[in-house]
């Protein structure tokens, strides 16, 4: 399965490091990692991903492949800016944030409208249509892998 895993650029060594375990732990589990292909959340899932032997995918805003960080395999340019952020949730079958500041959001914003199952590590909240969060908030990287898991079946 593909999961889109989103956050922002700019981390803690701790959402790094919490990112980076989601990575791993989908590459362990044979998902594809898909992101952005930046710094940050895409970066520290790419290596976790990779050092896993997991297969990333980074779907890059601009038109330049270097631009990618080091972890991500297939490139994708868009030169589309942020409106490739719909791209990104729409390549994955579940989506798992890790912060994130507003192009995280709107990521969100995407993913619920798509059906995704989304499951946050400190993330936005938003409500659902039918109340509570539409979001399944979970604490740890296992959590959020398990938690897609069997949300896609």
């Amino acid at each position: 399965m593909r999961v889109s895993v989103i956050g922002g650029s700019t981390v803690t060594d701790e959402q790094y490091q919490q990112a980076r375990e989601v990575g791993r732990r989908l590459g362990e589990h044979g998902h594809d990692v898909v992101c952005g292909g930046l710094s940050g959340v895409m970066e520290a899932a790419c290596r976790g991903a990779s050092e896993a032997g997991g297969h990333t995918i980074g779907i890059l805003p601009g038109e330049r492949r270097a631009a990618a960080n080091d972890y991500v395999e297939t490139v994708i340019v868009t030169e589309m800016g942020n409106a490739r952020n719909v791209l990104v949730v729409m390549n994955g079958a579940a989506v798992i944030a890790v912060d994130g500041g507003t192009g995280t959001l709107s990521e969100l914003g995407h993913a619920l409208d798509m059906g995704r199952p989304v499951a946050g590590l400190g993330t936005h909240r938003l409500d659902s249509a039918a109340g509570g969060d539409a979001i399944a908030h979970v604490e740890t990287p296992a959590e959020a892998v398990e938690y897609v898991e069997s949300a896609v079946q």
